[in-house]
């Protein structure tokens, strides 16, 4: 069986972003043959939150987390903390 790697083109638009004492990584990437970008956030603990559907450029992605903060709040996007 092959198996094929697939080049990723990452954003310099993702970065770390905090917020009353929070902070998560805003990761925005796509395959190289893709057309859409994928947004990722990943909290202090690895849980990732991704968006299932691609965004047509790497601001738009930024903007669709920035539009969550302000709508959801950070918190939406932070994991469950273990015990």
């Amino acid at each position: 069986m092959m198996s094929e790697e697939i080049e990723i083109e990452i954003s310099p638009l993702g970065c770390e972003y905090s917020l009353d004492g929070k902070t998560v990584q805003v990761e925005i990437y796509r395959g190289t043959e893709e057309p859409g970008w994928i947004l990722e956030v990943v909290d202090e603990l690895g849980n990732s939150t991704v968006w299932e559907d691609p965004l047509e450029t790497d601001q738009a992605a930024l903007d669709q987390f920035h539009a969550t903060v302000k709508e959801e709040g950070l918190d939406s996007l932070i994991g469950p903390f273990e015990d």
